[in-house]
């Protein structure tokens, strides 16, 4: 079984208007209420490449009913801990032809009750299972809660896919992840440098092998992607032409699609290529991807080996 952990889950509340103008009165064109998160995002990819997936983390109020509801309506199975008090945050999305604004929500407070209820529902994962950590951590949740869950789960040969940032990333690496996948700002903002060049990225790619990841996955955006594998060798992925229509989603989407790449073949090469296909299917979405939109991507992909 594939888990995805989204620790504070939103609706994403997308709206489009001619001009957002401050300090008055703003009238829409269109919305959409989406249910939203890092591993929300990679559950419902997963799901359309048919693997059995189920979402964890906090939800609460009316607005975490619509996030556990739209998930269940995709046959997306769920096990969320419900809070007792406060809602799931609603994160705004107002785009206008020229410019996207986003405001984001705070998100409940997670009790330390709450915590114990999660901890019993990881306690359930079995040897071989896929735990996937992605996006922010919640109010009330200590900064070290990613390695808390690593550390209860290291007896058990669980696949662990770590995608956040900085210290939040860095921190699990001892736990050596089986997955992780910053991007190449992100990486420059863990060691404090500054990347120029493709030799320079793939160096600090290697930093974070040697701290402890299997396998580093460097999501470029319309640059691309590389791959750093478990025995060592690099992979690169092209980005096929399209107009880029959401951001939002398209690392998580890459994550599920080289996950499922890699389940279904066990092989490096075809699992970057169904990732790139994924997340660059979705950004040539309004949501995420559906599978017709990655199959039309999906043999566009070119993947090399870079030799270094």
């Amino acid at each position: 079984m594939i888990y995805t952990v989204t620790l504070n889950p939103a609706i994403d509340y997308v709206v489009t208007m001619d001009q957002l103008n401050k300090g008055t009165l703003n009238r829409t064109l269109s919305e959409q209420f989406y249910a939203g998160g890092k591993g929300i995002n990679v559950s419902q990819i997963l799901n359309e490449h048919e693997l059995n997936n189920m979402a964890l983390g906090f939800i609460s109020g009316f607005t975490g009913v619509f996030i556990e509801n739209s998930l269940a309506e995709k046959g997306i199975k769920t096990d969320f801990v419900h809070l007792t008090k406060g809602y799931s945050r609603i994160n705004l999305k107002a785009k206008t032809a020229s410019e996207e604004t986003e405001i984001n929500g705070l998100g409940p407070m997670v009790t330390p009750a709450a915590i114990e209820a999660f901890f019993l529902k990881l306690a359930q994962l079995q040897e071989n299972d896929v735990l996937i950590l992605a996006g922010s951590l919640a109010p009330g949740l200590p900064d070290n809660f990613y390695e808390q869950i690593m550390k209860k789960l290291q007896q058990k040969s669980i696949k662990i896919v770590v995608d956040s940032t900085k210290n939040t990333l860095l921190n699990t690496l001892k736990y050596e992840p089986f997955l992780i996948k910053p991007n190449h700002h992100e990486i420059a903002e863990m060691f404090e440098v500054e990347i120029n060049t493709i030799a320079e990225l793939l160096t600090y790619g290697h930093k974070l092998k040697e701290m402890g990841a299997q396998n580093v996955l460097i999501s470029m955006g319309g640059a691309g992607a590389f791959l750093i594998s478990e025995n060592g060798e690099i992979y690169q992925s092209n980005v096929p032409k399209g107009v880029v229509k959401n951001s939002v989603g398209a690392g998580d989407s890459m994550v599920a699609g080289f996950i499922a790449g890699y389940l279904k073949t066990k092989q490096y090469e075809e699992a970057l290529r169904l990732g790139a296909a994924s997340g660059s299917a979705t950004a040539f979405s309004s949501d995420v991807a559906k599978m017709a939109d990655i199959k039309k991507i999906v043999n566009v992909i070119q993947v090399k080996k870079v030799v270094r």
